[in-house]
């Protein structure tokens, strides 16, 4: 038997709001099934919609974090989508990148080791302005979260995470429309 989801339960899965779900059925431009008076979506076909939805985007990825299984993580997911990913494990790595190559989403880490995310995350406004930057954390509560946030806009991911949440993240901060 197919996994329905209701409006609700895939907006939530996709990290929308109810109203982009209903604008993409409104178009046609999302795999759903009307059962009664009310739309279901199965899962796998939303999953692969996402897949398809990716494909012949290309993106330049940055990921910056001291944890290798974090930084695997993002690439496997990522290269799957289409996106070019670069992976730097510090601050100093990262601003090497930075500085001789352009990218269009940088992911960072706020708590590493050396240079944090705060601190690189000042560097990187002084380098590349309007670069967008997601911070990924595991402690939004911490005094580096709260330095980082007076220094301008940037998007959160909270840890842990998954596949489909640096899909979402990626695609969000791009500006990347569900039916690209």
């Amino acid at each position: 038997m197919a996994d329905l989801m209701t409006v609700r339960e895939v907006a939530e899965y996709l990290r929308v709001t109810q109203k982009t779900i209903y604008r993409l059925l409104q178009r046609n431009a999302i795999p759903a099934l009307k059962v009664s008076h009310s739309w279901r979506f199965d899962k796998s076909s939303i999953d692969e919609w996402l897949r398809k939805s990716a494909v012949g985007v290309r993106a330049s990825v940055l990921v910056i974090d001291d944890e290798s299984t974090v930084r695997s993580l993002f690439k496997e997911t990522l290269e799957d989508q289409g996106h070019a990913v670069s992976m730097a494990k510090n601050g100093d790595e990262a601003l090497e990148q930075l500085q001789s190559k352009d990218f269009d989403l940088v992911f960072l880490d706020l708590k590493m080791p050396g240079l944090n995310g705060a601190e690189l995350y000042q560097k990187i406004r002084a380098i590349k302005p309007k670069l967008p930057v997601t911070i990924i954390t595991g402690y939004p509560d911490s005094d580096t979260m709260a330095k980082v946030l007076a220094q301008g806009p940037f998007g959160v991911m909270n840890k842990p995470f998954g596949e489909m949440d640096i899909i979402n993240a990626t695609k969000n901060f791009l500006r990347i429309s569900p039916e690209a």
